[in-house]
């Protein structure tokens, strides 16, 4: 059964581009507004308490998704939303309609104090917010919890550290953990700290951002109730004109998701080099066999988890691109004629980050298994090791040295003693596991120059 109206059929019939709907966040959101602003009208004297009621339970009903089949306009539409405001304004006015037995009209009073301009980038910032808090940050805090195991089981698990994909100086797997971790942690704090200016919300500003038709209070009283269900300290915009005319705080959250959709993409692409082999690649990880990696190479195992996370950044780089470009272009005078497209695309960008954090957790990082001793070996071969000889040496005689080591497949450590450039009793300090720790005992290489025991 139909229960849209005639702006509806005319936006279906004009705006059929992509066949995508507007994201149903944003129905529910805008159904959310809808709810409380009938109430809050209410007491203002804009609608009688019966019709309010009506509105508020049919707004209740689009919120938990009964009708979802009514909202079916393309996300490509003008650019202020207008149409699927409307389409929820109608919908919601046929049900209260049935609910109170009599007229209820989309405009005068499902829409009564409000515009299209206000409410719509209102029901953005809603779901950015749930998007970033209740979806991506939790997604991303149980990625870091599930490293933290990781890098402390093999905080003293050394390895070849690789800078230009060249051999470099030893490490341990959990400082490389332990880096991934940090740029997650990171990712949280920034995802975290776009909040404050989500949570000003343009509700209030009508048409232009002058509060045209708008009872004195009414933003205000809408927000307050919209707080309490959501348990947020939402505002109303500080200046309703900067609100409207421009959306930099969904600008400025695309671009945060962005950048962790490519912490993510870092991590993914470590993961896959890491483990890449088993013979011919570096062997360092396995990860989990999910699936056959191969339809014509029995036991190929590919790291599919790693390349979905990869193929997620890439769309959400894409997805940013869109919304820098839409709000640069859409931004003109008293409002941004794009905001479908940064809704959709923003949206579209927390919904993935999300999954492919998640998706790493569950399906990767638990089941990794490490290599100990292809690590190890990589790491006593290293002629990278020869950096320590620096200040015993000078470079000059520390990269021949290097230089013969390669040249001989032999260790650094024997070249240097065989020519004579160290005693036995230094050798300890070439240990890869010392050399990767010792940025925690700064002055160990000006000690091991002058021969004293920093044992």
């Amino acid at each position: 059964m139909k229960r849209w109206g005639e702006q509806t059929d005319l936006a279906i019939a004009n705006f059929g581009v992509s066949g995508q709907p507007m994201p149903a966040a944003i129905i529910h959101a805008l159904a959310h507004i809808k709810q409380h602003a009938a109430i809050v009208n209410a007491t203002h004297g804009v609608l009688t308490t019966a019709v309010a009621e009506a509105i508020a339970t049919a707004a209740i009903e689009v919120r938990r998704g009964d009708h979802a089949d009514q909202f079916p306009i393309d996300v490509f539409q003008t650019g202020s939303g207008t149409s699927t405001n409307m389409n929820v304004n109608e919908v919601i006015a046929h049900r209260a309609a049935e609910h109170l037995g009599s007229a209820v009209h989309a405009n005068d009073h499902v829409n009564a104090s409000q515009s299209s301009n206000d409410v719509f980038p209102t029901a953005l910032r809603l779901c950015t917010i749930e998007g970033i808090l209740h979806q991506l940050v939790p997604a991303l805090r149980h990625l870091s919890d599930a490293l933290e195991p990781l890098a402390r089981q093999h905080a003293s698990t050394v390895k070849a550290g690789r800078t230009h994909m060249m051999d470099a100086a030893p490490m341990t797997f959990g400082q490389e953990v332990n880096g991934w971790r940090r740029s997650i942690e990171l990712g949280i704090e920034r995802l975290n700290s776009t909040v404050p200016r989500l949570l000003e919300l343009p509700l209030g500003g009508t048409a232009v951002g002058t509060g045209l038709n708008a009872p004195s209070g009414f933003a205000s009283g809408v927000i307050a109730r919209l707080s309490s269900d959501l348990d947020l300290p939402l505002v109303e915009a500080s200046d309703h004109f900067e609100a409207q005319s421009a959306q930099e705080p969904l600008l400025e959250s695309s671009g945060v998701v962005r950048l962790v959709a490519l912490s993510l993409h870092k991590i993914a692409g470590d993961l896959r080099l890491l483990s890449s082999g088993p013979l011919n690649g570096l062997g360092e990880l396995e990860l989990p066999e999910l699936q056959a990696g191969s339809s014509i190479m029995p036991g190929k195992v590919n790291p599919v988890i790693a390349e979905v996370v990869q193929q997620v950044a890439a769309q959400v780089v894409g997805n940013d691109a869109a919304v820098v470009f839409a709000s640069a272009t859409g931004s003109l005078l008293q409002l941004n004629t794009a905001m479908p497209v940064i809704g959709r695309n923003l949206l579209e960008s927390l919904r993935l980050v999300t999954g492919a954090a998640n998706s790493l957790t569950e399906r990767c990082v638990g089941g990794i298994r490490v290599n100990v001793e292809v690590m190890s070996a990589y790491a006593e071969r290293s002629p990278a090791i020869a950096a320590a000889l620096n200040p015993i040496i000078g470079y000059d005689a520390a990269k021949r040295v290097a230089q013969r080591a390669i040249r001989e497949s032999r260790l650094v450590s024997q070249i240097a003693l065989e020519e004579g450039l160290i005693e036995h009793s230094t050798l300890r300090y070439l240990d890869p596991l010392a050399l990767a720790t010792q940025g925690q005992r700064r002055g160990s290489a000006a000690k091991l120059g002058d021969g004293n025991d920093i044992g």
